[in-house]
């Protein structure tokens, strides 16, 4: 596998809080918070990881299957979280496995710091105290590194989620140079943004997108990018990087 740097990353504005990164595996974790919680976060991100690798070992299709899939009653509750989200998405439980890590380990970090930021993938958790600036990164698009989502502050913890069939190792079946959802459950944002990118082949299906995040309940904002043109729905404020 060709490494692939993640310039997006630099897009996180947030100059007063501590930076560090977690790597474990396929999970590739960016977190501000105001001080370094390097060791508590890989405890949790292991911890995680272990719930949904050892769910697997047991159910070998919630790792595979592309469609909503039953789970045992006695599933860790992560993912429970991640099969309820692709569910209501009506795409497979992995599409949401970046937006649950990001989110549970976030939740966890919260009793040690106020203001928090946990990026996975370009799946994003938040509890901020100030307005942030999140560049969006839609590979060969002409938006591409030139807009921003603006978010304020809110009382609960909230999340932006990023899907992409042009960017990234993530599996998509559209082409969407980018779909940002932002709702308060990362799980769900993630599962959304990966059904949303589905139905993005070409620029007429922008609307067929839109359409589709309607139907998807909780979700406060919807931003897609194809090629030279996109679609908004919802509390989505967009500025000058």
């Amino acid at each position: 596998m060709v490494y692939q740097e993640r310039a997006y990353r630099n897009y996180v504005r947030a100059d007063n809080l501590v930076k560090f990164e977690i790597i474990e595996k396929e999970t590739d974790l960016l977190i501000l918070a105001e001080k370094n919680l390097y060791d508590k976060a890989l405890a949790y991100v292991l911890k995680y990881r272990t719930d949904i690798e050892k769910y697997i070992a047991s159910d070998p299709q919630f790792g595979k299957t592309y469609a909503p899939h039953r789970i045992r009653y006695d599933a860790p509750m992560i993912v429970k979280e991640m099969a309820e989200a692709t569910r209501k998405a009506k795409v497979g439980p992995m599409a949401a496995v970046a937006g649950a890590i990001a989110e549970y380990v976030g939740k966890d970090l919260r009793a040690f710091t106020d203001e928090i930021i946990v990026e996975n993938g370009g799946d994003i958790f938040l509890k901020i105290n100030q307005t942030r600036k999140v560049g969006i990164f839609a590979g060969n698009s002409p938006f591409s590194e030139k807009i921003a989502l603006e978010i304020d502050p809110r009382p609960k913890p909230f999340s932006v989620c990023c899907s992409s069939g042009t960017v990234g190792h993530s599996f998509s079946f559209g082409k969407a140079d980018a779909v940002v959802v932002i709702a308060q459950s990362a799980v769900l944002a993630d599962a959304a943004a990966t059904a949303i990118g589905n139905v993005i082949k070409e620029i007429a299906d922008i609307d067929q997108g839109l359409k589709l995040a309607k139907k998807i309940r909780n979700l406060d904002g919807v931003l897609i990018i194809k090629d030279d043109q996109l679609g908004a729905l919802g509390t989505i404020k967009l500025v000058s990087l």
